[in-house]
């Protein structure tokens, strides 16, 4: 998508939030905003109907919420699934283990820099995700402090190395590509394989859902 334009579909029920986010995305090169929503019905109807290459979606909205929104467009059975980055906020926690289930390929704070909105949107638009560090940190585990689980846990790993259950681990807090190549002294394009032979041995399509499992499956846990 690099060379490709971007297009995108904005669904908030705040006018304001659409506003911003369409002035934001509309100013980098590349990223078109091709529709808005105001509701989740009219969101799922302008998705679809666009066919966008993302559609950013908040978690509150009127008639159908995020959640729902997520389920029909990108969840399980969606003949040709859609790239749906949530919009949260602190205190919608609760939300994002359904989002996950429901095929959301991304989270984002409402109050998230440009810059990490519009990565966002590129990122999504590539089939990756990005989730924001402290969407991550607080919203897959309320924790201030992380504990490796013990290996007899490892028979729930599904196959995985030693050195993979490492990169899960780490992509279960938060860390970005680089950070986990920092952490276990690894080359980029390692750290980016090892991911690849994870998500295939997970069955999962990115990154957030391999947090999402390593939490469900007790790879990691909140400090006591």
């Amino acid at each position: 998508m690099a060379d490709a334009r971007i297009d995108v579909v904005i669904a908030d029920d705040q006018q304001m939030v659409r506003a911003g986010f369409s002035l934001i995305l509309g100013a980098q090169p590349g990223i078109t905003v091709v529709g808005e929503a105001a509701d989740g019905v009219e969101c799922i109807e302008v998705a679809r109907r666009l066919r966008p290459h993302v559609v950013l979606a908040d978690i509150r909205m009127p008639r159908l919420d995020g959640l729902e929104v997520v389920r029909q467009l990108a969840g399980p059975g969606v003949a040709d699934p859609m790239n749906v980055v949530l919009i949260t906020t602190f205190d919608q926690d609760d939300y994002v283990r359904t989002g996950l289930r429901n095929g959301a390929c991304g989270f984002l704070l409402k109050d998230a820099s440009p810059a990490l909105l519009v990565e966002a949107v590129q990122a999504a638009a590539r089939g990756d995700s990005l989730v924001s560090p402290a969407v991550t940190v607080r919203l897959l585990k309320h924790m201030e402090r992380v504990e490796w689980a013990p290996e007899s846990t490892s028979e729930a790993a599904a196959g995985l190395s030693e050195r993979e259950m490492d990169i899960v681990r780490l992509v279960a807090v938060g860390r970005t590509n680089h950070e986990i190549c920092d952490a276990l002294s690894l080359s980029l394009s390692t750290v980016k394989t090892y991911l690849a032979r994870v998500q295939a041995k997970l069955g999962v399509r990115n990154r957030v859902e391999v947090a999402a499992w390593a939490w469900e499956h007790g790879a990691v846990r909140p400090g006591r």
